[in-house]
């Protein structure tokens, strides 16, 4: 059986032993070669070409982000950033993972993490996933998001009717940062509904992602709170830990927010977030399946086709890095449309009836 090589690169030695024997220990895995900044990580992908890199996201001399940068362009490599679980390291994970990277683990104590072990099943398993996964999906497009004027997006918003018929859900995992890039900042800024989103991360990296996705797009992004006012022309991201529901009270719909059990193995959870908006009959209801390992939402698409979603629509397998959430959804026979991911936005505009102005 051919083993799949894996490069780890981690500025300290520790970091670097403790990783590779957790790798080892797995018998479809052989850790080739270890490096302890971007430069060494450069010259070894190269010359060794591995078929998988764990890259930590902070070390000196070259980061994670510059040599995750420089990979994609030299030699393409499925790439799994270790971050601390730090704002600064949830920050520059995201912008990794829309920037190439296939997804990231949590180092669970910080930069050097005595109880990794912690995520021992969760490292390997990914590492597997990676290997798998065609390099014409790894390459980001080059597409340059533009900088929203902050003031222009905040006009364009104060005169949006906050009244609304409409809501759409999107449910998305593995590859997901990179997907929810494409997706809403191709929106334009008069979109008048609320999107609610679940995408599979722990706390500080969902913050994070809604951060760097409301500077770069025309709609507002939010990091959900709960019993906040739902409004249209937003899009809310759940938060790490907590499902995301909404539900209509007093005449308003309204975020809520909850600890309740996993769903899938995941909080917060597709399926929950596709249950909650089933529920809102009043309005027209979409639901999106995107990028991702598992399951998670098929069956709530499955629930929101049998009780009249005005349209339910899944990522076609060419474009997903992971087609996994989607492919469940599919062979439930409960998506109306299969698009790929550049023209999911168009397909939102078209069964929403909203202008691209």
């Amino acid at each position: 059986m051919l083993k799949i090589k894996v490069l780890v690169v981690d500025d300290s030695i520790f970091m670097r032993k403790l990783i590779s024997r957790l790798i080892e220990e797995d018998v479809a895995l052989e850790v080739i070669a270890t490096a302890r900044n971007g430069l060494e990580a450069i010259k070894l992908v190269n010359e060794l070409k591995p078929d998988v890199v764990t890259l930590d996201v902070e070390m000196p001399e070259m980061n994670g982000l510059e040599a995750l940068a420089q990979i994609m362009a030299q030699r393409p490599t499925p790439i799994l950033m270790l971050s601390s679980l730090t704002q600064a390291g949830a920050s520059a994970t995201i912008t990794a993972l829309q920037s190439g990277a296939i997804d990231f683990i949590s180092k669970p104590s910080g930069s050097v993490s005595f109880d990794l072990f912690k995520v021992k099943e969760e490292l390997v398993s990914k590492i597997k996933q990676a290997a798998q996964i065609p390099v014409s999906r790894m390459i980001p497009s080059h597409r340059a998001a533009s900088k929203v004027d902050l003031r222009y997006k905040d006009s364009v918003q104060a005169g949006l009717m906050k009244e609304f018929n409409q809501i759409l859900a999107i449910g998305t995992s593995t590859g997901g940062p990179r997907a929810l890039e494409t997706v809403i900042t191709a929106l334009p800024a008069s979109f008048p509904y609320p999107l609610l989103v679940v995408q599979h991360m722990p706390p500080k990296f969902t913050k994070s992602l809604a951060e760097r996705l409301n500077k770069l797009s025309g709609v507002r992004v939010v990091e959900a709170e709960n019993n906040e006012r739902i409004l249209g022309g937003t899009v809310y991201v759940a938060p790490g830990d907590y499902h995301l529901t909404a539900v209509h009270i007093n005449g308003e719909y309204r975020i809520k927010l909850n600890q309740e059990p996993t769903r899938n193995g995941h909080r917060p959870s597709a399926d929950v977030l596709f249950d909650s908006i089933t529920q809102l009959k009043s309005l027209k209801r979409h639901f999106i399946l995107m990028t991702g390992m598992g399951n998670d939402g098929a069956n709530g698409m499955v629930l929101a086709k049998q009780t009249g979603a005005s349209s339910t629509i899944a990522e076609s397998k060419e474009t997903c890095i992971v087609y996994g959430m989607p492919r469940s959804a599919i062979e439930l026979s409960c998506v109306d449309h299969t698009v790929p991911l550049p023209l999911i936005t168009s397909k939102i505009l078209e069964v929403t009836g909203a202008s691209r102005r």
